[in-house]
């Protein structure tokens, strides 16, 4: 069990009350930046329930902005899907079928330099997946984001193969 569960479980649980809080989606729907998400009344709401939950107030900029960004990218996660963001990245409706996130993109997700650009990233690729992911999955793997994540991620996608 990892340090962070009760605060992922939160969001989770945070993530839920997002269909009854249909202001607070928009707003954070709307937010372009993580800057914009932490300014937002609805994240500065839940951040208090979050630190109640376990998250350490006195947490760095990049962890706090990492919470952010998993706030952000929560508001348009439409459905839970209970599938990993690489297994829905690369799954395909029939065999001939195109993954929703090309190789390519995918590859420039996984080199993503900081958090900033993989919150943009991952809010242009949610749609190609008609927002439907593992809400704790995707929490989970942008909380703690780095190359063991990477790494998972490359091995869960299914890789396309290659033309000969």
């Amino acid at each position: 069990m990892s340090e962070l569960t009760p605060v992922i479980d939160k969001l989770a649980s945070w993530w839920h009350g997002l269909e009854d809080a249909r202001g607070d989606r928009a707003l954070l729907r709307r937010a372009g930046s993580l800057t914009d998400v932490a300014l937002s009344a609805p994240y500065q709401r839940l951040y208090r329930q979050l630190v109640a939950a376990g998250w350490d107030s006195q947490s760095s900029d990049e962890r706090n902005d990492r919470l952010a960004a998993v706030v952000g990218l929560l508001a348009h996660v439409k459905e839970d899907s209970q599938q990993a963001l690489p297994e829905a990245m690369s799954a395909r409706p029939r065999v001939e079928d195109k993954p929703p996130v090309s190789e390519l993109r995918f590859q420039r997700l996984l080199e993503s330099p900081d958090i900033e650009s993989l919150f943009s990233s991952l809010r242009r690729v949610l749609p190609l997946m008609n927002n439907r992911v593992d809400v704790k999955a995707l929490a989970n793997d942008v909380l703690y984001w780095g190359d063991s994540i990477k790494k998972r991620w490359a091995y869960d996608y299914v890789w396309p193969q290659k033309s000969r």
